[in-house]
């Protein structure tokens, strides 16, 4: 029994402690008061040129254009030269001979004199 009444009392002491570490006073920290600024000092030297910037990069294609109109019909060309003469062609075949002459019919031819001469 002596054993069991020990072990809680530890406790009690314990909790005792822990919760006294958490009435700590509050500490308030007040800055310094700040003065009234002084006048401005002298501009500073300009800074140097900044370096030249990248190139774009280049744009897409465009679109392809409309086909053009059909042209206007041309002039009508000169007349040709008159183109050379031929070969002369080979002679024709002699025809087959005629049939003889009938006689007897009563056909007159009359021939007249030539005209006296004066």
């Amino acid at each position: 029994m002596k054993n069991t009444f020990i072990l809680p009392v530890a406790l009690i002491a314990l909790a005792t402690l822990t919760l006294s570490a958490c009435d700590r006073p509050t500490v308030v920290n007040n800055p310094p008061a700040v003065g009234v600024p002084g006048p401005a000092g002298a501009t500073g030297a300009t800074g140097s040129t900044g370096s030249t910037g990248s190139t774009g990069s280049t744009g897409s294609a465009g679109s392809t254009g409309s086909t053009g109109m059909t042209g206007s019909t041309g002039s009508t060309g000169g007349t040709g030269s008159t183109g050379a003469t031929g070969a002369t062609g080979d002679t024709g075949s002699t025809g087959s001979q005629g049939q003889r002459g009938a006689t007897g019919g009563d056909t007159v031819i009359i021939v007249p004199n030539p005209p006296a001469s004066r």
